[in-house]
């Protein structure tokens, strides 16, 4: 078997990849709001930094996947192929 890497990602996704990248999204969202949520509630300053630190790297993830996908398609709508 092959095993190549791609130097641009294709044209087209499928439904498959876009279900994951959406799944992708969704993980650093969540974990995102939930670091932020203990954060909040969090009395130990230590603790607290650190708790926010995980939330801002997971939305540095969040951002970085958007902006994958925006420039990828540079202003037009992604294809899809089942």
């Amino acid at each position: 078997m092959n095993n190549q890497q791609m130097n641009m990602p294709p044209q087209v996704i499928s439904v498959k990849d876009s279900l994951y990248l959406e799944d992708m999204l969704n993980w650093n969202l969540i974990a995102m709001k939930k670091a932020h949520f203990m954060a909040e509630h969090c009395q130990e300053q230590t603790l607290k930094q650190e708790l926010n630190q995980v939330g801002q790297m997971h939305h540095q993830h969040y951002t970085q996947i958007l902006q994958h996908l925006g420039s990828s398609g540079q202003g037009q709508s992604t294809g899809f192929m089942q």
